[in-house]
Order: structure tokens, then sequence, then C-alpha cells
């Protein structure tokens, strides 16, 4: 096997378009309490920056309140959910991604709906109405949360209006009409507020340039593009589930870089790209999402989606999630890092290793990434690569070799350094091996979830590696298991241990 040999010197800067922002499920569950505890865990290991979710004025929000009483006919606008919701967010360290939808029961054209939790996905009866609304809401969010903050959250005009469960017909028109009255309205209300569109589904390229030529005519704002990735075919049904088959993915990446391909020449080529939902499948209850292998799947775009667009959102980071409904058991195919009671998934690994990586990036290949920051710490992200269905079953072990340059934070090099390997595959650090081994309980039990919880950390290992005093550089073989997704923490070692101890004397042997 080759040996790779890291460069001592930088080659780029680390981009985190990842954290960027993270997805969730329908706006109200902000509160309940295993969301928002779900939503600490994640913010505490792996730190988004945004939240973006549909409904923010579904009926369930109690935003919009239409009343006739006496003769007297009027509308109020009630914030006492949203305000929580938000005060939450802010709380943990997390900024919504605003997404305007869906439509309010009282304004709706029609009695279209989508999901178990019926959002409403008609045009507005009355845009006078529908533009009243957006703007209420955002000037109260300016006036509680200041209006250098709320200028930070990005404003996004409905979600996938090129399907027709999410807009009626997928009408491109009325979507355009949609956007111009809602972007101008945000305008209206602060000309510096971001505001964007059109959160396509997958791959509808039919869109994008008739949206660009759109507003070029019409003169709407747009201050960002967005749009989404998945990868995985028609759903294979079964009862609470579906099996998907999967493309390369290096799939994730060509949908990532096919917008701002198709839009060169127009005004909105150099725009901010922004995918506001990615995955593997995009079900909530495909079982991949809770395997090792969705980790090491997602490692490549992970370490190479920041070349190509300024964010990609990971939808979504738990498994409270009702689209389909309430999920029958703990473990389901849902879309979260986590299931419900904070289980860690492979996937959260994969994203908490990320968030541990130095600034410097010191080498990239199809299974490694290897960074190092201002202390000296240099670490090492390392998958077993995958290819989707179509590829041969990947093998049981996978080898990386490595030479690492080895410094001290002042440049010095020192004799030796310490490795600090995380590890999670098809069996360490997973959880859902472990639950299926106990006979998928739907509904673990205490001292079952407690087991749950300890499977699902990743498997730990350290050693000292001998620096070679004229290179300046350690030698590091990593086998891999199946699925495999690991970090390794290498930092120089200052060696401070007293002349007078001797370990082999701990049992009092000669």
């Amino acid at each position: 096997m080759n040996t790779v040999i890291v460069p001592s010197r930088p080659i780029a800067a680390l981009r985190d378009a990842w954290r960027h922002c993270v997805g969730t499920g329908e706006f109200v569950l902000g509160l309940r309490r295993d969301y928002l505890e779900s939503l600490a865990l994640v913010q505490s290991q792996i730190g988004f920056r945004h939240i973006r979710g549909h409904g923010i004025f579904h009926d369930w929000m109690g935003i919009l309140r239409q009343y006739d009483a006496a003769g007297h006919v009027g509308t109020r606008y009630s914030w006492t959910y949203l305000d929580q919701i938000v005060d939450a967010y802010l709380e943990v360290g997390i900024k919504p991604f605003l997404e305007l939808g869906f439509m309010p029961q009282a304004l709706a054209s029609g009695d279209q709906t989508v999901f178990w939790w019926q959002g409403n996905v008609t045009p507005p009866r009355e845009y006078a109405q529908w533009n009243a609304l957006v703007a209420a809401t955002l000037r109260h969010l300016i006036d509680r949360y200041g209006r250098a903050e709320v200028l930070t959250w990005p404003v996004e005009v409905w979600n996938e209006p090129s399907l027709k469960e999410f807009w009626q017909d997928a009408s491109q028109e009325e979507y355009f009409r949609l956007y111009d009255e809602t972007s101008r309205t945000v305008k209206d209300v602060d000309a510096d507020l971001q505001v964007g569109g059109p959160a396509t589904s997958p791959e509808a390229d039919d869109w994008y340039v008739p949206f660009a030529e759109h507003v070029a005519a019409s003169g709407a704002p747009v201050d960002f593009f967005s749009f989404h990735a998945y990868t995985t075919g028609p759903a294979q049904h079964v009862p609470f589930g579906v099996y998907q088959t999967l493309r390369h993915p290096s799939t994730l990446l060509e949908q990532f870089a096919r917008p701002r391909r198709l839009l060169a020449g127009t005004a909105l080529e150099h725009l901010p790209m922004h995918v506001t939902e990615f995955n593997t499948s995009y079900r909530p209850d495909n079982p991949v999402h809770d395997t090792a292998y969705n980790a090491a799947y997602l490692a490549p775009t992970l370490v190479g989606g920041g070349d190509l667009v300024d964010s990609f959102s990971y939808w979504t980071f738990s498994d409270m999630f009702e689209e389909q409904g309430v999920p029958v058991s703990i473990f389901h195919g849902g879309f979260g890092l986590l299931t419900h009671r904070q289980i860690k998934k492979p996937t959260f690994h994969l994203y908490a290793f990320a968030a541990r990586l130095g600034s410097d990036v010191l080498a990239r290949g199809e299974d490694h990434l290897v960074t190092r920051d201002d202390t000296g710490r240099v670490s090492v992200l390392a998958w077993q690569p995958v290819g989707g269905t179509d590829d041969p079953a990947e093998p049981d072990r996978h080898h990386l070799r490595l030479s690492v340059p080895v410094r001290t934070a002042d440049g010095g090099t020192p004799v030796t350094a310490y490795a600090h390997r995380s590890r999670v595959n098809d069996d360490d650090g997973n959880a859902f091996t472990a639950w299926q081994q106990m006979g998928r309980p739907a509904s673990p039990t205490s001292r079952q979830l407690d087991m749950l919880y300890e499977a699902a950390e990743p498997a730990v290992t350290h050693r000292a590696l001998e620096v070679d005093p004229a290179t300046g550089r350690a030698d590091l073989d990593l086998h891999l298991a199946r699925h495999e997704v690991t970090l390794v923490e290498i930092d120089p070692v200052s060696d401070e241990t007293p002349a007078w101890l001797d370990d082999l004397r701990i049992l009092g042997r000669p």
C-alpha cells in the first residue's frame, strides 16, 4: 500500500459550509421538551449556526387570528408560540433560517394539504393579506430581537414549489407571483433583509433559468439561490417504511454544482448558493439514515461540498419529525442525527468529528481529510469509501497509511505524539446495530435505553507515536472496519515525567 505524504504547509483553509444550517421538522415542534433537549445536545457537540423547518405559518402556530365579534371584524397576530421557539433557539446558540410557509387556512385559496399535519399548499386567496402576515411577522421579530440580529436570518420563500405535493399544480407562474409579492414585502420591512428562493426539489433543472429570467424581468429582489439535493430512487413501500436505491455519493456534489453551472450568464450566477435540504434519502422512514453506511456515504460531501456552495443543510437534526405521522419505533429510518430520546446515530458522529477539525487543510483524498489547528494538533478524518446500490459490497476492511508532520505550536519537533482515535462503523459506536441485536424493541425499556446510549458512543483507542527527529514526521496506519468513519487527533507531546518514576516498578517487581 502507498503511503500518503501529508504536506507540512496548508494547501487550503477548511470551509465549514456544512455548519451554516441544519434542518428540522415542523416549526411547532420547538415547544416540546425532547426536541429542545435534542437541539441542545446537537449544539453542544456540533454547533450549527442556523436552523430551517416548515410551517411557520401553519395554523398550529396560531399566528394569524381573524375575528368577527359584535360587528368588529379584523385580524390579530399572536406571537405566543413563535416567541417561545425563537427564544429557545437563541438560548442554545442557533438562529432561524426563515422559510415562509405554509398557507394559513384563513388565507388559502384551496384545500390541498401535504403531510400528516396538513400543511396547506395553495396560493393565498388575497395577496394583500399574505403580504400583511409576512410584514407583521418580520416587524415583530425585529422589534423583539433587534434589527442587527434579524438581519442575520435568511428569509426563504416557500418550500419545493417544483413539486405538486408542495405547491398547487407546481405552477411556476403562480410561484413567481408569490415570490415577487413576498420578496418585495420583505424588502419593504427592511431593505437589508436577505431574501431568496426558489427552494426547489432535487434536480429541478426546468426551474433554475426560468426563475432567473423571471426575477430579471420583474425586478423582484433576490439575495441568494436555494435548492435541495437527495440521491435515492423511488420508494419501495413496506408497512411504516420504505427501501430505495442509492446513486453514487458523488451525485450529491454534482447536484450541488448544477444550479451555478446552469445559471451561468444570468443575473443570479454570482449569488450565494444554499442547499437548504440534503441527505441520502428524501423519505423520513428509510432505515439507511440509521446506519454507519449513511455516515460513510456522506463524508465526501461534508469534505467537498463547501467548494461548490455557500451552505448545505442536513435534513434533519432530530427524528422528531411527523410528515408521515408519529413514528412507531425508536429506530424507524428517520432523517435525524438523533433519534427520539437523543440516541446518537453514526451520522451524528460524522458531524461531531468534523466539528473537531482544525482550520488548515493539509491533505485531502477520496478517503481522508487532514487538518491542523494553531496548537499544532493534526486531525485526520478518514472513512471507508462506499459507492451506492450498484457498486459491489464493501470489503470488511479498508487500509490507509499516512506520514503526518508533527510540530509544536512554536514550530518545534517533539519526540513523541499522542494519537487519540474515535471510531464508528457497523459495530462500534452504533446503537442501530445494538437495537437490531436486542430484537428491535419499538419502545425500549429504561435499561435498554441505557444500553443503547452506551452503544451509541464512539469506540476510543489511543497510543503514542514516535516522531522521526530528522523529518518531524510520524507514521499512522489506519485499518478501518466496514462502513467506518474515524477521527484521529494527533497532539505533540511535551513530556513532564519526573526522572525518578519507573512504570515497570508499579507492581513492585525489580
